[in-house]
């Protein structure tokens, strides 16, 4: 079991190794040689055994093992290219983990590189899921803000606004009303199909709302007819557009319900901003009683 003091030292001497490049963090396979006790040349046996699992992953080797020149003095301040990689983070991994794990330095990457490897998919995931709600929200100012623009053009009816809706759903999933979407995706009956859409159909809906609300004003619409055929135009011109990206909105899988993502984002951030307090914190509050 390595030491705490061993420990924070290698960890301080991992991350003064990462040379950031073009904004991604990568990692010299001569420096990490050193690092992880090796020799050079029995390490090239160890990247290439993590290229081999690389490879097999289905990963693509030239990304997470770019070859790279790097020069070195030889004495009289002449200097030579020798051969050097840019890992990645995943490469830097799977060598730790194709590495002999007796030697300390290769035990502790093991961890070292899983865990930031894990923290990484960690960030993205929540960036990801915070662009989606932001995106839901943003759908939900849109659709009250052409609500309010249809009421004061001429449909008063109060399910005129949700026929109208209906209509252009129809075009932006392909013939699939918005019931038929529903059901397909399990949607609870008393709950909007948007909660349950991927970003990408959320933001397609917005700007389709975003289109009609501005031809509306522009030109002046009137009626349901009228506004029904130009919000049918809009989510007719946003589905060619992601058909020609590859994207048929209906064929999308469903995402998780938006309001259990936010609740999550939610708790999280709360946790972030107000931490629990140690053991030491705990025992002076208690001295205090």
């Amino acid at each position: 079991m390595l030491k705490t003091e061993r420990i924070l030292q290698l960890i301080e001497q991992f991350n003064q190794a990462i040379h950031v490049i073009e904004d991604i963090e990568c990692w010299s396979a001569r420096e990490l040689a050193v690092l992880f006790g090796y020799k050079w040349d029995n390490f090239l046996n160890v990247i290439e055994k993590a290229k081999n699992a690389c490879l097999n992953s289905g990963g693509e080797v030239n990304d997470h093992f770019p070859e790279v020149g790097k020069m070195v003095q030889i004495g009289s301040r002449a200097e030579r290219e020798i051969v050097d990689y840019a890992l990645s983070r995943y490469a830097c991994y799977l060598i730790a983990q194709n590495g002999d794990p007796r030697k300390e330095e290769i035990a502790f990457a093991q961890t070292y590189f899983a865990v930031q490897t894990r923290n990484s998919e960690l960030i993205h995931q929540r960036l990801s899921d915070a662009e989606r709600v932001s995106a839901r929200n943003k759908l939900t100012e849109s659709e009250n803000k052409l609500s309010g623009i249809i009421y004061e053009h001429g449909v008063e009816d109060s399910q005129g606004f949700a026929r109208i809706k209906s209509k252009g759903d129809t075009k932006l999933f392909g013939g699939f009303t918005t019931k038929e979407m529903k059901r397909k995706y399990n949607v609870p009956e008393n709950r909007p199909l948007a909660d349950f859409l991927p970003t990408v159909t959320i933001k397609a809906k917005d700007f389709a709302n975003e289109i009609t609300t501005h031809n509306i004003i522009t030109h002046n619409l009137q009626g349901e007819d009228s506004i029904t055929s130009e919000h049918e135009k809009s989510n007719t011109s946003v589905r060619e557009a992601l058909t020609k990206s590859g994207i048929k909105p209906e064929n999308l899988p469903p995402a998780p319900d938006v309001k259990k993502v936010k609740k999550r984002l939610d708790s999280e951030e709360k946790k972030l901003l107000n931490p629990p307090k140690n053991s030491k914190d705990k025992s002076e509050d208690e001295s205090k009683v």
